[in-house]
C-alpha cells in the first residue's frame, strides 16, 4: 500500500501543475486580446509626429514623417506578400528629429526601383526593427543580401549614422505604382484558450487519477 503512495503524490503534483499553466494561458489570452484591441485602435487613428525613438510597445502606431531622402540605394529585404515573393524597398528619410528607414513598399521579384529623392511626407505604421534575419536565414551585410529589416545593419550597411531605432511601413500611394505600400499584415496568433482547456483537461484526468490511486483497489 505505501509503495502507491509516491505515485499520488506525484500525480497530485502533476495536477497542480498543468492547473498552473491553464491560469498561465487564462492571463496570456487576456494580455493578447488587449493587445489585438490596442493595435486595432492605432490602426485607425490620426497619424502622429514620428518620434526620435521607439520601443515594442509602441509598435504599429500611424505615424507621420516630413523630410527629405537620403541619396542613398535602397536595401531590397526579401519579402512574400498576397502580391506574390519579392521585396520590400527599405530607403532613409532624414527629418529634423531623426534619420528613419522607411519602407516604401513591396515590389516583385527582379525588379528594382530608382532610389527616391527630393522632399516627402511619409505616413505609414511604425514599426521595430527586426535584427538578424530570418528563420534559418541570417542578414548578409557584406552582399547586400536582406532576409529582415534590421535597422541598424542596414544603416550601417548604408554609413547613414545615428538613426532611428525602427522603421516605418508605409501607406498605400496608388494601385498602380510601386513600390506597393500598405502590405502590412497586422495578425496575432490567439490559441490561448485551446492551451488553456489542453492544460485543465490534463488537471483533470492527473487529479482524477491521482484520487482512484489513493482510493486503492475495491474490495
Amino acid at each position: 500500500m505505501r509503495a502507491r503512495w509516491p505515485l499520488v503524490a506525484l500525480a497530485a503534483l502533476a495536477a497542480v501543475l498543468f492547473a498552473g499553466l491553464g491560469v498561465w494561458q487564462v492571463e496570456r489570452r487576456a494580455w493578447k486580446l488587449a493587445l489585438i484591441d490596442r493595435v486595432e485602435a492605432r490602426l485607425v487613428a490620426a497619424p502622429v509626429v514620428a518620434p526620435r525613438t521607439a520601443s515594442d510597445a509602441d509598435s504599429y502606431t500611424r505615424v507621420r514623417a516630413a523630410g527629405r531622402w537620403v541619396p542613398r540605394a535602397p536595401a531590397y529585404v526579401q519579402a512574400v506578400t498576397d502580391l506574390g515573393p519579392g521585396f520590400w524597398v527599405v530607403a532613409p528619410l532624414t527629418t529634423d528629429r531623426a534619420t528613419i528607414l522607411v519602407n516604401r513598399g513591396f515590389v516583385p521579384a527582379g525588379m528594382r526601383v530608382a532610389p527616391a529623392t527630393g522632399p516627402a511626407i511619409v505616413t505609414g505604421l511604425l514599426r521595430v526593427t527586426e535584427p538578424g534575419g530570418a528563420f534559418l536565414r541570417r542578414n548578409d551585410p557584406r552582399a547586400d543580401r536582406w532576409f529582415s529589416r534590421d535597422v541598424a545593419a542596414i544603416a550601417a550597411a548604408r554609413r547613414l549614422g545615428a538613426v532611428a531605432p525602427y522603421f516605418i511601413d508605409a501607406d498605400a500611394r496608388t494601385s498602380s505604382q510601386w513600390p506597393r505600400g500598405g502590405l502590412t499584415m497586422v495578425r496575432f496568433r490567439n490559441n490561448h484558450l485551446v492551451y488553456a482547456l489542453t492544460w485543465f483537461a490534463l488537471s483533470a484526468m492527473t487529479a482524477w487519477f491521482a484520487w482512484r490511486l489513493a482510493r486503492g483497489p475495491r474490495a
